[in-house]
């Protein structure tokens, strides 16, 4: 059913604000059940909308900031990144793609916790969640090419994942050590029985010079 303007009332492209949003979002919310189940719904295509999430984690809708962080968090629970690369919002009736600007989520605090093999890393996410690196959430270090700088990101769930702060990365790598990987003195990190590498080490040491 549409209305005059051929769109599907009370659908995520119809709705004008913030507040339209998060009553149509609201069935699909934690409610104390925790997360919703969005990989197992296959609901429609229904067109981008007018959402961003930028490089610092900061969403945008409409070009304007959302500065109520229990929105954010509500449509964080019902984000979806599919095998075509793109991200969406997902509820049981629909799917609207958005754009994300690096990754959806960022870590914004660390806790590290043993060492050696039985060291735990644990991260929180700028919406709440929190993450143990491990077989199910790994690690992974990423070199930028053009800067020569290092962005880490951990896996929250699905293909879904968080770019780890600066502040925090320092703190990370603080807790590498050099570690044989394959044969190659390798400089990484440990968490939950993995290992995490970040680069040789005698890149390292080059660096370090």
């Amino acid at each position: 059913m549409t209305d005059a303007s051929g769109q599907t009332p009370d659908s995520l492209t119809a709705v004008a604000d913030a507040r339209g949003l998060e009553a149509l979002l609201a069935r699909a919310a934690r409610a104390g059940k925790g997360l919703p189940p969005v990989e197992r719904w296959n609901p429609p295509f229904c067109g981008d909308i007018d959402m961003e999430i930028r490089q610092d984690g900061t969403w945008f809708y409409l070009g304007t900031p959302i500065g109520r962080m229990p929105l954010v968090q509500l449509f964080s629970t019902v984000l979806r990144k599919d095998a075509d690369g793109k991200t969406y919002l997902v509820t049981p009736v629909e799917r609207v793609g958005i754009r994300v600007a690096d990754a959806p989520f960022v870590a914004v605090e660390v806790n590290i916790s043993g060492k050696g093999e039985g060291q735990i890393i644990t991260f929180r996410t700028n919406v709440g969640d929190v993450v143990e690196a491990g077989p199910s959430n790994p690690l992974r270090f990423v070199n930028e090419a053009e800067t020569g700088g290092l962005k880490p990101y951990v896996l929250v769930r699905g293909r879904l994942e968080a770019l780890v702060s600066r502040p925090v990365m320092y703190e990370l790598v603080g807790h590498g050590e050099e570690i044989d990987v394959d044969g190659v003195s390798t400089f990484a990190v440990r968490s939950n029985g993995e290992t995490y590498p970040i680069m040789p080490a005698a890149r390292l040491a080059e660096l370090s010079a």
